[in-house]
């Protein structure tokens, strides 16, 4: 968060931009929150991107560099730290860590401050920013962000010089070997004289369209020019086409299209000496079209059961694979290469290189010749509409090597890819569900004055077609313009399923995927806190006596007193920390609402095992009148307990299910708490505090409802209404709260407010 509060800084009015010119961030979500908690947190973000858009122009001279982490950061995906590119000027760079060279690895939230390969670029590129003559970062825009795409995009294996010469002397007492085949390989081993070998251009420039050369030994020294003398293979001065290479893992490439070097006459490879040094050389020319394929991406509905696939048949030294329809964050693939050489001689090992054209997140692979190799494909950014460049899996590969390259859909990562980009969203599916249940439990009482239990009335009325379709029609709807006017007219917020869509962040089945992820969760947290709830009461019943069953008060001076105190502790400190208090309070009247029941159920089975037995005995044998006539009192009693006993039991299931909907509101509330709680030694009051109103209320709320019982409910003519509600605000929370947590207890305070209001009425 630290990289957003430097740019926050610029939002200040005082504040002078020119101050700075340099701003680097690591893993920071500068596009939005990764768990929008409270509105406070949102319209920060809201007013930092906006000053950034509209003050462009002003922070035309303030460099930013922003670092992601990839796919092994859980906690912020890559796609929130990419800053947007802005048209006015260029001076945004955003970079995956497993792009930027030298490092090519995907770094944890935590360990992309500390990651050495990072931290020697960095320290690298904070070298070359330097001024010599200030001792100052550079004034230079154009340098800073040179220096930058040096170090974090494409490194010419060479030390990084503003004003590389033009023009080099070919130096040194060394033999040239004229070069005229279209592929080329050399080994240097130790005590190799010094050579030239020079490739004439003319009699390839008709039958080839590109020159590839690669280099094994990774020293920052000059390696390859271009002549521009026609007369001799021979040349004292040639250009330096070694800042035109680029540094992979164990090799450093450079690949020329002949065309946009017109004057060039020959190509040169420099072989210095070798004093104990291994190393191989290789150049080819080649057909743009013979080493660039197209292999369409299999299905998403594939399953993994279907591939794609391709044998690379050829010796070359470089292969472009063209991935047709690999386009959206959903999509996700694994790729295998398998390489098989024709001898087993060793070999250098390939590269391979998925290359992603519309942002900097490729990845690399390193793997030995001949062998299996699996590369997870999936992207961390979309698309953009104006882009149509294709993603491409560049293979380095060995001579004399075949390479089949075999794609399937991987069900595992579709599935990660869907958790990865909403995740955030999960506690609205969790919660409407858990809404759709209290609201079916409020109609079985209503229709059979019976109270289901939660896991049971969770699979019958936790449906996703009952509040899927409605959030689809609008957002369709909302496609059109007399639509959208009518919904601002009536100041509704926008659904956040459109504005996921137009982020390319949105598909349709995503959001059926997350409501049956949230169906699961809410069942087998149910399942966890009613077994909670059991061993609880079985530690209670076994310590303490169990208390009586009895009829509680909903209002009397001491619980007023009370729910006045906390209502004071909400305005004064913190307001989570109120509704924490009010929840323990709520967890320890249901405990003590369970151990009476099952003392109660306990009792009632031993009675009834008694009174068996009395009734067979009194059939074998004679029994005084005085006898018979206890045996019928007790049974007259029988039905007025086992009735207090039922409605004991209902009001304990409706208990269970409020208290499961109010923990999920005390962990939305949890962030504001800790926060609290680290601050307390500077200020007792928390300001501002997002859900201080809100805990006012919901205090107000439950310190009535945990002394209600379901007698009162039963009756009460709002119920019908109250029963009815939960089902449209669980399209509404899931309509406007999936990219706004901080609304989801407003929903489910209502919904209680009504229930309280049953008691009552």
């Amino acid at each position: 968060m630290g990289g957003l509060v430097a740019r926050a800084l610029l939002t200040l009015k005082n504040f002078k931009p020119e101050l700075i010119n340099l701003l680097i961030t690591q893993a920071t979500p500068h596009v939005a929150p990764v768990m929008p908690l409270d509105k406070y947190l949102t319209d920060f973000y809201t007013a930092v991107n906006n000053h950034w858009i509209l003050k462009a122009q002003d922070l035309r001279n303030l460099t930013t560099l922003s670092v992601a982490g990839g796919f092994r950061d859980y906690q912020v995906r890559s796609g929130l730290a990419f800053l947007p590119r802005l048209s006015q000027h260029d001076s945004a760079l955003s970079v995956v860590s497993s792009a930027v060279p030298r490092a090519w690895a995907s770094t944890d939230h935590l360990s992309i401050v500390w990651c050495k390969e990072l931290i020697l670029a960095t320290i690298r590129a904070f070298f070359d920013l330097i001024d010599e003559n200030t001792r100052q970062i550079t004034q230079d825009p154009k340098k800073r962000m040179s220096v930058l795409n040096h170090h974090f995009v494409r490194h010419p294996a060479k030390m990084y010089e503003e004003n590389p010469e033009a023009f080099t002397h070919l130096t040194g007492a060394f033999n040239w070997i004229t070069v005229k085949a279209s592929k080329w390989t050399y080994s240097v081993y130790n005590g190799s004289d010094g050579k030239y070998f020079s490739f004439p251009l003319a009699s390839h420039r008709k039958s080839y369209s590109h020159v590839y050369c690669e280099n094994s030994m990774l020293d920052t020294s000059s390696w390859i020019y271009g002549c521009m003398n026609t007369n001799s293979s021979m040349c004292l001065e040639a250009a330096d086409l070694s800042w035109r290479a680029e540094l992979l893992p164990t090799t450093k490439v450079v690949m020329l299209k002949l065309l946009d070097y017109p004057s060039l006459s020959h190509i040169v490879i420099q072989v210095p000496p070798a004093v104990g040094n291994k190393y191989t050389l290789g150049c080819e020319f080649f057909k743009e079209d013979s080493r660039t394929v197209q292999l369409p991406v299999t299905h998403l509905f594939s399953f993994g059961f279907s591939s794609s696939k391709i044998l690379l048949n050829s010796t070359g030294l470089l292969y472009n694979v063209q991935l047709q329809h690999f386009n959206q964050i959903y999509q996700a693939f694994k790729i295998y290469i398998d390489s098989h050489c024709q001898s087993l001689k060793e070999r250098k090992p390939s590269v391979y290189r998925l290359h992603i054209p519309w942002s900097y997140e490729d990845s690399i692979t390193v793997a030995k010749v001949p062998s299996l190799a699996e590369i997870s494909a999936k992207l961390h950014i979309a698309q953009p509409h104006s882009d149509s460049s294709l993603p491409e899996l560049n293979i380095y590969s060995s001579p004399d090597c075949q390479y089949e390259v075999i794609l399937k859909t991987s069900l595992l990562q579709v599935l990660g890819q869907i958790v990865r980009f909403h995740a955030g969203a999960f506690p609205v599916y969790i919660v409407s569900n858990i809404l759709l249940t209290y609201g079916g439990q409020l109609s079985t009482l209503r229709s059979t004055g019976q109270c289901s239990d939660f896991s049971l009335e969770l699979v019958r009325t936790a449906k996703p077609y009952k509040v899927e379709p409605l959030i689809s029609i609008v957002v369709f709807l909302q496609g059109f313009n007399w639509f959208r006017e009518i919904w601002e007219s009536l100041s509704l917020p926008e659904v956040d399923a459109a504005v996921l869509s137009s982020q390319d962040a949105w598909f349709p089945l995503v959001s059926l995927i997350l409501f049956l992820f949230g169906t699961g969760i809410a069942y087998w947290s149910g399942v966890f806190f009613s077994t909670s709830l059991r061993l609880f009461s079985s530690l209670w019943l076994t310590l303490i006596r169990p208390p009586e069953l009895q009829k509680d008060k909903l209002i009397t001076p001491s619980r007023l007193c009370g729910m006045i105190s906390l209502a004071l502790v909400s305005w004064t400190t913190c307001g989570a920390f109120s509704v924490l208090i009010v929840y323990l309070q709520y967890l320890f009247k249901v405990v003590k609402l369970h151990v009476t029941v099952r003392a109660e159920q306990n009792m009632h089975n031993r009675d009834s095992g008694h009174s068996k037995e009395t009734s067979q005995n009194s059939s074998t044998h004679t029994v005084k009148a005085q006898s018979s006539g206890d045996s019928i009192s007790e049974a007259t009693q029988s039905p007025s307990n086992n009735k207090t006993s039922a409605e004991a039991v209902n009001s304990l299931k409706m208990h269970i299910t409020v208290l499961n909907l109010f923990t999920w509101i005390v962990l939305l509330n949890l962030p504001s708490l800790i926060y609290w709680l680290k601050n307390l030694r500077y200020n007792v009051r928390l300001d501002p505090d997002p859900c201080r109103s809100t805990a006012i209320i919901l205090v107000c709320i439950l310190e009535i409802l945990m002394n209600s019982n379901t007698s009162e409910v039963k009756s009460s003519k709002l119920l019908k209404i109250a029963a009815k509600v939960p089902l449209p605000l669980s399209v509404a929370m899931l309509a406007f709260g999936r990219m706004h947590l901080y609304r989801v207890p407003h929903f489910v305070t209502f919904s209680l407010l009504l229930h309280v209001l049953c008691c009552f009425v």
